[in-house]
């Protein structure tokens, strides 16, 4: 098949690094427009076209519904990844074969922007990944495949986003073969539906009032983006690696306690020991160097 690939975020790249080696075409890849990005706000260009250019690849970076019509002309299929842009129907009929999506979860559950997100924020064990095609409504289209992965214990939704992106990669070329053959995607349960919006940074602030569990759930699920914080001392502090720690003793929610060179943070349960931390400026390290240079005195709390 030709194909094109409409893509922004890194997850994509296992699937553009497979088509390169697959029978199939890659003609172009299509991405969003270079945005801001980092502190110094500099105009830079999105992974996937970082990729292309690298590879030699003709990059598209459409910025209205005419510029996609056209981006996505002479091609038999594309594949949505991350793509962050919204599709309308009459975008969606160009391509000979319509537009396939990997979606970081098992739908109908998670539908939406940060599915592998919610579901670590809701401990759950397993996720997976769903190719399905796409129609006007938000993730609600037929599915040709679908695969379960068991979320490792302790990981962030990097580390299993990683994971997911490298096993949808493998799962296309079984797809594509079906649509070759005619078969048809199965329609969505309507039972099991459940919605992940995007996650807002006032949303990742820690609330210490919530059991150990939940919070150090919340800091998987917030790591790397947009980031679990909390403030200390009217400045934020974000923590990128926790555990709960099981003990009789109890500590007031949010009161810091500096054992050697740990430090540990009351909860509504267990305390949970802080172990990797971002302060406001500074680069990511461990809490016990954090400790040193913030001088903690007894009784200081995170708000």
């Amino acid at each position: 098949m030709i194909v094109a690939v409409a893509a922004t975020a890194d997850v994509a790249i296992p699937t553009l690094d497979w088509l390169l080696t697959s029978k199939h075409q890659l003609l172009r890849v299509v991405t969003t427009p270079d945005s801001k990005a980092g502190r110094g706000k500099v105009i830079t260009p999105s992974p996937v076209a970082i990729w292309a250019e690298t590879n030699g690849l003709e990059i598209l970076k459409p910025d209205t519904s005419e510029e996609m019509i056209s981006a996505f002309e002479g091609v038999d299929i594309v594949l949505a990844i991350a793509y962050g842009r919204i599709l309308s129907n009459e975008i969606l009929k160009v391509p000979k074969h319509g537009f396939l999506n990997l979606h970081f979860s098992l739908l109908p559950a998670y539908r939406g922007a940060a599915p592998v997100q919610r579901s670590i924020l809701q401990g759950d064990m397993t996720t997976g990944i769903s190719i399905f095609q796409i129609d006007e409504n938000l993730d609600t289209g037929p599915i040709y495949v679908q695969k379960e992965f068991r979320i490792l214990e302790n990981s962030t939704s990097d580390e299993v986003l990683r994971d997911l992106s490298n096993l949808g990669a493998s799962s296309f070329d079984a797809v594509l073969e079906m649509i070759n053959q005619g078969v048809a995607p199965t329609a969505q349960s309507t039972t099991g539906v459940s919605v992940a919006p995007k996650i807002t940074k006032e949303e990742a602030k820690i609330d210490w009032h919530l059991p150990a569990k939940k919070i150090t759930d919340a800091i998987r699920a917030f790591t790397p983006n947009p980031g679990a914080w909390t403030s200390h001392r009217g400045l934020s502090l974000k923590i990128t690696d926790a555990r709960e720690e099981v003990t009789e003793e109890r500590f007031e929610s949010g009161t810091l306690h500096v054992v050697g060179k740990k430090i540990f943070v009351g909860t509504a349960t267990n305390s949970v020991e802080v172990i990797r931390v971002i302060p406001a400026g500074k680069k990511e390290m461990k809490a016990s160097e954090w400790i040193n240079g913030a001088r903690l005195s007894k009784g200081e709390i995170f708000e």
